[in-house]
């Protein structure tokens, strides 16, 4: 098998992230004793998850002489964001494929990525090609015109990327073993997979004693996604570690009206934790996963007596591109 450490990494992150107790939150539950992971405070352009799968991305695309690099996602998308950010840190130019309507103004992630010189392309979801389509057709644009583009799918969520979610697994089982912690639970928004694929390669590779539960913030199915992950994590370090089906907890629930749009019970769970904490989560992925787990908590899913450890896996930006004052009273 190959060592975790030989697959090549540049440094963009701060960590280990904390994990801190959340007394107050937990309190007002009245379920398991809850801790909060603060992949929030990575430290790249206002932190978030996906600065750990970047810095195995493009340690890539450097080693492959790549002078920009792509990616995609929604409007206010928070892998966008970071990409951009991490492409001025190894002097490249970023291109984000972001899938909308028109837009009318720059808030939130969206202002973050204009600050950052990302050049942005918009794809309207009726048009004739999909938001991956037109990233790969713009990626030939660019070859053609003498450029050499590094093309990262939603999320960054590959076997390479997931690197970074095995980092973020053995930080969990170090720092739980430090602290004195012995957690039940991991709970953690999903969106592409490749943070739940990442954790449970972690947890095997360095035996963890935790389950993993994902929260979704589409409908689609994520399972076919971390099994091809799992795959792929096998296949970089040369070994016959295996996801199965069996090893998936995911919940769909949670991800309404749509992806993208706050619901009603996100809003409500980023206002307890707030309120409760003082720490701020978004409304597209961290909120509803948070207002899931804290529903799940009162259907006694995570009970009284365990330890639950809560990912806080960032995007605090888009809170400032949406409208939702009038439900903050």
């Amino acid at each position: 098998m190959k060592q975790f450490d030989q697959i090549p990494r540049i440094s963009l992150t701060i960590t280990p992230t904390p994990i801190e107790p959340l007394p107050r939150f937990s309190e007002v539950l009245g379920g398991p004793e809850i801790y909060i992971k603060r992949d929030d405070n990575t430290g790249l352009a206002l932190g978030g998850n996906k600065a750990r799968k970047l810095e195995y991305l493009l340690a890539e695309a450097i080693a492959q002489g790549c002078d920009v690099v792509l990616t995609e996602g929604g409007l206010q998308s928070n892998h966008a964001r970071m990409t951009a950010a991490a492409a001025c840190r190894v002097g490249m130019k970023a291109i984000l494929v972001l899938k909308g309507k028109e837009i009318e103004e720059y808030q939130g992630n969206l202002l973050l990525d204009r600050l950052l010189d990302a050049e942005i392309v918009v794809v309207d979801p009726d048009g004739p090609l999909s938001r991956r389509d037109a990233m790969y057709q713009k990626a030939e644009e660019l070859k053609e015109q003498g450029m050499k583009p590094y093309v990262i799918p939603t999320g960054g969520s590959t076997g390479l990327g997931a690197m970074g979610y095995i980092r973020c697994a053995k930080e969990i089982i170090d720092q739980s073993k430090a602290l004195g912690i012995n957690f039940d639970w991991v709970v953690h928004p999903i969106g592409s997979g490749g943070t739940q694929a990442g954790l449970l390669a972690g947890k095997k590779l360095f035996e963890g004693n935790f389950e993993i539960f994902g929260i979704a913030a589409d409908n689609e199915d994520f399972e076919p996604e971390i099994l091809q992950i799992g795959k792929e994590i096998a296949l970089l370090l040369e070994s016959n570690l295996s996801i199965e089906p069996a090893d998936i907890n995911l919940n769909y629930d949670y991800f309404g009206p749509e992806y993208g749009v706050p619901s009603e019970i996100a809003i409500e769970a980023m206002k307890l934790l707030a309120r409760t904490e003082g720490i701020i989560v978004g409304p597209v992925y961290t909120g509803k996963a948070l207002a899931g787990f804290i529903d799940l908590i009162n259907k006694g899913q995570f009970k009284a007596g365990e330890k639950v450890l809560f990912v806080h896996t960032g995007g605090a930006p888009a809170v400032f591109a949406m409208d939702i004052i009038d439900q903050l009273e």
